[in-house]
């Protein structure tokens, strides 16, 4: 089986840009988790309830966990690999919020 390349794309969420490396025939569906990932941290924010961008990720991140969990077709065999897919996410997310903290762009409360 061909290996797709990687390069990167593009995504913004809340307004700010962050360059993520993926697979070149995953662009579009990561751009779609982007658009979805930026819609429900709208949604949060406008709630005026968490403050701070990194909170805001973090809620988000627990509520569409939570949401994954407790789907009726969540298999347990499955567990292991959304929890890779998981920790791979909060990395890059990690690692977009250091870059972002490097050049001034996060809102510490």
């Amino acid at each position: 089986m061909a290996k797709s390349n990687v390069a990167p794309v593009n995504i913004t969420i809340l307004g700010k840009e962050f360059q993520v490396a993926s697979p070149e025939d995953e662009h579009q569906t990561l751009l779609q988790a982007a658009s979805f990932l930026d819609e429900r941290m709208r949604e949060i924010r406008s709630s005026g309830k968490v403050l701070g961008l990194e909170r805001i990720a973090v809620m988000a991140a627990l509520n569409l966990s939570y949401e994954l969990l407790n789907t009726p077709k969540f298999d347990s065999a499955d567990a292991s690999e959304i929890k890779q897919r998981i920790e791979l996410i909060e990395t890059k997310i990690d690692d977009a919020l250091q870059q972002s903290e490097q050049i001034g762009l996060t809102d510490n409360p």
